[in-house]
This record gives structure tokens, C-alpha cells and sequence, in this order.
């Protein structure tokens, strides 16, 4: 039972890191997570690579620590493709964060339902595998009927309460990109 609930925490945990590169209108750092920068042939992530700054709520600062691969940073960036355009001036490279148009809000937030459907699922999941583990302790005799009966409706009141964890996860972030 430990084992399912360590597991269903993890996976509102993943939702919560995937909705953090969601982006909101905001400057986030987190947007940048997902950007791998070509570093001498490996795939590396951004934040590896140089130190990202939020100086005001409309734009990113990114100061690479190394200046000779700002071109590949911009690269990365733009084949990432989160909709922003860096602009290098030899020092830092400048990320202006555009307003979001009402089409692109909803865009996002069919985007976060998905996705937060996505990991109801996997919760469910979660719970079928739980499920099937009980059912085989009964055959082998491990627990009785009585017991798999309990611990099956343990498992799903925890199933209910990862699921309304995870849809006040998405309401968060639906109201957050409408903003």
C-alpha cells in the first residue's frame, strides 16, 4: 500500500514539473527546463550551461558561462519551440516574454487538460496494479477475503484523493494561464 502511494505522489509531482514549463505569460526560469544545448556533442541541459535571471515579469536573462556557444544556446531555443525569440548582444542573451493572445490561453489550457488527464490515468493505473497485487495474495491465501476487501477500498479512497490532488493541480494552472 506504501509502495502505490509513494507512486501516486510521484506522479502529481511529475504534473506539477510539466506544468512548470508551461508558459503562463510570466517570466519563469522553469520555461527553460526542457532546452538541451548542443555542448560539444552532448545534449546539455540549459541551466548547465550558463545562469538564468528573471529581472523583471516580461523577460529572461540567460549568462552562458562559456560566450563561444551563445549562437548554439539561441539554437536551442528557438528549436524548442516555446514561441520566444532570444536576442543576443555578445554578452547575455535577452528573452522578451510576448503577452499571450485569448487563442493561445486556450490553446494552453486544452494543453494542461490533456495533460492532466494523461496522469489521472496513470493513477488509475496505479490503483489497477495495486489491485491485481491484493487479488493474487488472496489466491496464494495470503490475506483473506475480508482483508482484500478492506485494503481494495483503502486503495481506492487513496485513488480519489490523488485524483482531486491532481485536479486542483490543473484548476491552479487553468487560472493561472487565464490570468
Amino acid at each position: 500500500m506504501a509502495d502505490n502511494e509513494s507512486r501516486m505522489e510521484k506522479t502529481v509531482n511529475a504534473l506539477k514539473d510539466e506544468y512548470n514549463t508551461i508558459r503562463t505569460g510570466r517570466a519563469s526560469a522553469s520555461i527553460l527546463d526542457k532546452v538541451r544545448v548542443d555542448y560539444y556533442g552532448t545534449p546539455t541541459p540549459l541551466s548547465q550551461v550558463g545562469t538564468i535571471s528573471v529581472p523583471d515579469a516580461r523577460s529572461l536573462v540567460i549568462s552562458p558561462f562559456d560566450k563561444s556557444i551563445m549562437g548554439d544556446i539561441e539554437k536551442a531555443i528557438q528549436k524548442a519551440e516555446l514561441g520566444l525569440n532570444p536576442n543576443n548582444d555578445g554578452k547575455v542573451i535577452r528573452i522578451a516574454i510576448p503577452p499571450l493572445t485569448a487563442d493561445r490561453r486556450k490553446e494552453l489550457v486544452k494543453q494542461a487538460k490533456a495533460t492532466a488527464e494523461n496522469y489521472r490515468t496513470t493513477i488509475r493505473n496505479i490503483r489497477r496494479d495495486g489491485n491485481d497485487d491484493l487479488k493474487k495474495q488472496q489466491k496464494a491465501g495470503e490475506i483473506t477475503e475480508d482483508q482484500l476487501k478492506t485494503e481494495t477500498d483503502k486503495l481506492q479512497k487513496l485513488t480519489d484523493k490523488y485524483i482531486d490532488e491532481i485536479n486542483k493541480v490543473y484548476e491552479a494552472k487553468e487560472k493561472e494561464i487565464m490570468e
